[in-house]
């Protein structure tokens, strides 16, 4: 029997914690009356690894930086609650053994197996807590199991893994729709019974189809789900990466059953089937944070659903992440700097204007400034910044908001669509009295913001004395690293583009082929194409003579500006994305 070494002593020559460290650890640790381990954690003192490698040392277990998943059974998810592994943050698996990156003579010997039995293959069941030894025998004697090894390993491994298990476990929605077909009347006779759905949330198909079409999508990095009647059947299609994809087509009987399921997810009125209805819910999956904006319309066939789903987990992105190039984004940072002034973000629905605005605040967000929002909705919590969510139930309209906002002083506003004269008109008024406005609005390229804006009521000369610059933007789709394939594209093609033939001969052109790591697509994640339209002087002038968008953006173009179309082209000779990404964001 090896020896047992102190934790402390084994920290102090790996980790160098002082001797002053170890007083604050213990000082928490009677405060609060946790473990030291926890008490050096909580206070930084080691990582979450430095302990776990410390834990290995003095218990002669072996410590995984991370769980190899190549051979996911999730047989034992049948036997042992999901709960119960999360709480005591434990898993087994059965190791091949052959795993390259596991030395399996690194695995020193523990009372629970025989020592000719220690480079076979077999069960190992990973912990977070060595000392967790009631739980794991509860779980050794639950599997049944009469030899097995212990392996040390991080939290959010243990805790990836044990949700992927139960995740490869489940139905497909495949197999969920076929149980339900085959004993179609047992199941609809049960849900019509049930008064509250939420009573039956292990065993009702409904609820289960529900949960595994959310859980695809969000796996597939979807931002919508689309519920679409059509006369016989309905279908269920998931939007990645701007595109519409097949998921499901299921038996039309169904549609009523998951209408009412996601209405009772959202709060909204089940009998109700007349008239539109919009609602939210949250969901978690795993470690990440789903917020599910629901819509649901009346139709001809029965009621159409879409959910947006808004992934709280996911990181903001920076000014130098959206994919402006190196010019653009100098000129960007230096218009945010100015004062006063409005500055619009143009572009059709989910083309990631809110996305480059919250990027903008970040960017420009200090304590000496003081931001206001306003919202419809608030997609994510800004730290330091205050926003308001529009709502039209308590008239508190982007109008009706912003009056009360430029009453709190504030330094910077950003309003989430202008809609209206009045909530343009205070826009700007705002900017003329020293406020920086940004604003989106809902048009097809930059020069054509100036003729909406006079088209809903501001004077010209309002408008060239208060716009800073409209910038207009597009979201095409990256090509999958793993599988573009460089190709020559015809004269035609290039032609159409306006791109020179002697130029592609110098650069690479790549197509979207397909392969595992991008669903077959070809793309994976997406990146914003932009055009910059600054107001100089010379634009000014021609604003107060003429708002006609083709003569503003002929001047713009006069004065070097990029358009949507150019940056895209930009954006295929460096290989990001294809031509037939560019085209479909900027003809249509």
């Amino acid at each position: 029997m090896m020896k047992k070494r102190s934790l402390t002593g084994i920290l102090k020559k790996t980790a160098g914690i002082s001797e002053e460290d170890l007083r604050e650890a213990e000082k928490l640790k009677l405060e609060k009356g946790v473990r030291l381990s926890e008490a050096l954690l909580q206070k930084k003192i080691v990582t979450e690894s430095q302990l776990l490698e410390a834990y290995s040392m003095q218990y002669h277990i072996p410590f995984w930086p991370y769980i190899p998943i190549n051979n996911i059974t999730g047989e034992f998810t049948q036997k042992i609650p999901i709960q119960f592994l999360k709480k005591y943050v434990m898993a087994p698996l059965e190791w091949s053994g052959d795993d390259p990156l596991f030395d399996n003579s690194k695995m020193p010997p523990n009372e629970s197996f025989n020592q000719e039995d220690f480079y076979e293959p077999g069960c190992v069941i990973v912990i977070n807590d060595p000392t967790s030894f009631q739980a794991l025998d509860d779980l050794a004697r639950t599997l049944e199991l009469e030899h097995y090894r212990i392996a040390l390993s991080t939290k959010d491994a243990i805790l990836s893994y044990i949700n992927m298990s139960y995740d490869f476990s489940r139905d497909s929605a495949e197999q969920l729709v076929q149980n339900m077909e085959e004993n179609g009347e047992f199941v609809f006779t049960n849900l019509e019974e049930t008064t509250d759905l939420l009573d039956d949330v292990n065993d009702a198909p409904i609820i289960r189809l529900l949960n595994h079409v959310i859980t695809q999508s969000i796996k597939a990095r979807a931002s919508d789900i689309h519920v679409e009647p059509v006369q016989k059947s309905f279908k269920i299609r998931y939007r990645v990466d701007g595109i519409l994809y097949d998921l499901l087509t299921p038996p039309k009987w169904i549609l009523p059953a998951l209408i009412s399921r996601i209405k009772v997810m959202s709060n909204l009125n089940i009998a109700e089937k007349r008239l539109p209805q919009d609602g939210r819910f949250e969901v978690k999956i795993g470690t990440q944070n789903i917020d599910v904006r629901v819509s649901i319309i009346p139709t001809t066939f029965g009621e159409r659903a879409v959910l947006r789903l808004l992934n709280k987990s996911n990181i903001l992105l920076s000014l130098s992440e959206l994919g402006l190039s190196d010019d653009k984004l100098s000129l960007l940072k230096e218009l945010i700097e100015t004062p006063n002034g409005i500055i619009l973000v143009t572009g059709p629905t989910g083309s990631g204007k809110t996305t480059t605005l919250y990027a903008v605040l970040s960017a420009i967000n200090t304590p000496d400034i003081n931001i206001i929002t306003i919202e419809d909705p608030v997609e994510y919590q800004l730290d330091g910044i205050s926003q308001i969510q529009v709502n039209p139930k308590i008239d508190l309209t982007f109008a009706r908001g912003l009056r009360s906002i430029v009453r709190q002083d504030p330094d910077v506003l950003l309003i989430g669509e202008i809609r209206d004269k009045e909530t343009a008109d205070i826009a700007v008024q705002s900017a003329l009295t020293g406020h920086l406005v940004f604003a989106t609005l809902h048009t097809n390229d930059s020069a054509s913001a100036i003729t909406r804006l006079v088209d809903i009521g501001v004077e010209p000369f309002l408008l060239s004395s208060s716009v800073t610059a409209v910038m207009a933007q597009r979201l095409v789709r990256v090509l999958c690293t793993e599988c573009k394939e460089p190709f020559t594209p015809d004269e035609f093609t290039l032609n159409r583009l306006g791109v020179d033939t002697a130029r592609v001969k110098e650069l690479s052109i790549f197509q979207a082929t397909g392969c595992e790591h991008c669903f077959k697509t070809g793309y994976r994640g997406r990146i914003g194409i932009f055009e910059i339209l600054v107001f100089h002087p010379e634009l000014k002038s021609l604003i107060l003579k003429t708002f006609d968008s083709n003569r503003i953006k002929k001047e713009a173009l006069r004065h070097k500006m990029v358009t949507l179309h150019q940056d895209g082209i930009q954006k295929i000779l460096k290989g990001i994305t294809t031509i037939e990404e560019v085209l479909r964001v900027t003809e249509s």
